[in-house]
C-alpha cells in the first residue's frame, strides 16, 4: 500500500490470470475500449482514469458496462484527440466519447463553488484528481481506478466504507445536501440498492433538510429517482426509508396523516409485484383510494407522460373490475372480458391485483381468468387486430349509411359475435337484422 498526498490511498489488484475470459462478456468489451481512451489520453500527456459508479461496482465485483472517465485534459482537448464525440455538458466540462458504437463520458476534473439554488453551481474551475474527488456525493462513489496499471485511487475512504458497507457523504454533508439536495434521494437509492445503512451524521443531514427538497428539485429529477429506486429488489424498502427520512411527505404532502404502519401496510405487497412492473404502478400502492381524478392529476403532478397515464387509467379501470364481487362479475357479458383481455396491460394488472392475494387464492385467480383467456383468444385476436366479423363495407352493402347507426351497428354486431362465439359475418348478421339496432 502506498500514500499519496494527504488523503489517497492507492491499493493494487490482481489481474485475471484468463484474459481469454476477461474479454468475453460486454462488461469487459466496454472496459476494453475505455481504457483504449484512457491510454490514449496519458499518451498525450493527460491523467485520466476510471470515475465514479463503476469502481464502486467493480470493487464489490457487479460487472458493468457503465464507464465514466475523469482526466485533467479540458472538453476542447478531449475533443482534438478523438474524432467521435457529443458535447453534452461543455460548460461542466463533459463530453461523450464514442468508440465501437459504445458512448463514454469523459469529464475534466473540476471544483464547484457558488452554489445557489440547491442543484448546480455557479462556478466551475480545473482540479487535481484530489479535489474533484472531494466535491463528488458519497465516498463509495468517489473513487478512481487506473485500468493502466490496475490502481484504486482513494481520496475519501470510499474503499473502507464498502468494507463497512455504508453510506457516507463525502466530508460536510450539509455541505453535500445544500449543493444538491437531490443527493438526500440519492443516498436512499444506493442505501436500498446495495443493503447499506445511511451513516448518522449523512442520516441527521438528510432529516434536516428533508423539506428543502422541493422546489429546489424539479420534480422530473425527483420521478426520475423513483424510477431509478424501482429498477432494484425491495423498492417498498426504500419508500419506506423514504418516508422515515421525511422526504416522501416532503414530495406526496397527502400521505403527512399516514403513520409508518399505514405506510408499510400499504407498500407490503410491492415483493409480489411482477418484475416488469413499471415505477407508477407500484407508487400507485401509496394512494389505494384515491379516485381516477385524483390518479390523474397525480400523473399530472409528477411530469408523467401520455402513456404512463393511459396505463394509470388501465390499471383504475382493472381494479374497480377486479375487485368487483364475484356474484356481480358473473353477470359481466365475454364481449366486456374480451376487451379487458386484449388490452396491452391487462396480464400486468392481473399480476398486480394477484399480488394482494394470499398464494393458494393467487394461483387459484390466475388459472381462472388463464382459462377464460384462452376460451375468447379468436375474439381478443379479432379486437387486436381491428379485424371484426362485421365490418363497415358489409354493412355498405346491406344499405347502412357512414353515421351514428352504423356505429351502434358495428358495436353490436361484434357483442354478438363475441357473446355466441360466431366466426361467420352471415350469421352474426341475421341475428343484427333482429336486434332494435337495425330497424
Amino acid at each position: 500500500m502506498a500514500q499519496k498526498g494527504d488523503f489517497a490511498v492507492v491499493w493494487s489488484f490482481a489481474i485475471a490470470s484468463d484474459e481469454e475470459t476477461r474479454l468475453s462478456s460486454p462488461a469487459d468489451r466496454s472496459i476494453s475500449l475505455a481504457t483504449a481512451i484512457v491510454k490514449k489520453l496519458v499518451d498525450a500527456g493527460h491523467i485520466a482514469l476510471f470515475a465514479g459508479g463503476w469502481v464502486r461496482d467493480f470493487l464489490l465485483k457487479h460487472p458493468s458496462d457503465d464507464i465514466d472517465i475523469a482526466t485533467s485534459a479540458s472538453v476542447e482537448q478531449v475533443q482534438a484527440l478523438f474524432p467521435k464525440t457529443i458535447p453534452v455538458g461543455v460548460a461542466f466540462g463533459i463530453v461523450i466519447v464514442v468508440e465501437d458504437d459504445h458512448q463514454f463520458e469523459v469529464a475534466t476534473f473540476r471544483k464547484e463553488s457558488e452554489y445557489v439554488d440547491g442543484r448546480r453551481p455557479q462556478r466551475i474551475e480545473p482540479a487535481t484528481p484530489e479535489e474533484d474527488a472531494l466535491r463528488r456525493d458519497f465516498t463509495i462513489n468517489g473513487m478512481f481506478w487506473d485500468p493502466l496499471s490496475d490502481c484504486l485511487f482513494d481520496y475519501v475512504q470510499g474503499e473502507r466504507d464498502l468494507k463497512l458497507g455504508l453510506i457516507r457523504a463525502i466530508g460536510n454533508p450539509h455541505e453535500r445536501i445544500f449543493e444538491d439536495r437531490l443527493r438526500m434521494m440519492r443516498a436512499v437509492r444506493y442505501s436500498t440498492r446495495f443493503h447499506f445503512p445511511i451513516e448518522a451524521a449523512t442520516r441527521e443531514a438528510i432529516l434536516a433538510h428533508a423539506s428543502a427538497l422541493l422546489p429546489s428539485v424539479a420534480m422530473e429529477r425527483v420521478w426520475q429517482e423513483f424510477k431509478k429506486l424501482s429498477q432494484f429488489e425491495h423498492f417498498d424498502r426504500g419508500l419506506l426509508s423514504l418516508y422515515d427520512l421525511g422526504l416522501l411527505t416532503t414530495i406526496f404532502p397527502d400521505l403527512k396523516s399516514c403513520s409508518q404502519a399505514e405506510i408499510t401496510s400499504r407498500i407490503s405487497y410491492l415483493d409480489a409485484f411482477p418484475p416488469s412492473a413499471p415505477t407508477i404502478a407500484e407508487l400507485l400502492e401509496l394512494f389505494p383510494s384515491y379516485s381516477l381524478e385524483q390518479l390523474l392529476q397525480l400523473c399530472d403532478y409528477l411530469k408523467l407522460s401520455r402513456h404512463e397515464k393511459d396505463l394509470v387509467g388501465f390499471l383504475h379501470h382493472a381494479r374497480k373490475l377486479l375487485e368487483m364481487p364475484t356474484q356481480w362479475a358473473a353477470t359481466l357479458e365475454p364481449i366486456e372480458w374480451a376487451h379487458f383481455y386484449s388490452h396491452t396491460h391487462s396480464e400486468l394488472s392481473l399480476h398486480i391485483h394477484a399480488a394482494h392475494l394470499s398464494a393458494p387464492e393467487r394461483s387459484s385467480f390466475l388459472h381462472n381468468h388463464e382459462t377464460r383467456r384462452l376460451s375468447l383468444m379468436p375474439a381478443i385476436t379479432r379486437i387486436q387486430t381491428q379485424r371484426p366479423v362485421v365490418n363497415a363495407e358489409l354493412l355498405l352493402t346491406e344499405g347502412i349509411l357512414p353515421g351514428k347507426k352504423m356505429g351502434l351497428l358495428l358495436k353490436e354486431a361484434e357483442r354478438i359475435a363475441v357473446n355466441n362465439n360466431l366466426d361467420n359475418a352471415q350469421k352474426v348478421l341475421e341475428q343484427l337484422k333482429k336486434s332494435s339496432f337495425w330497424s
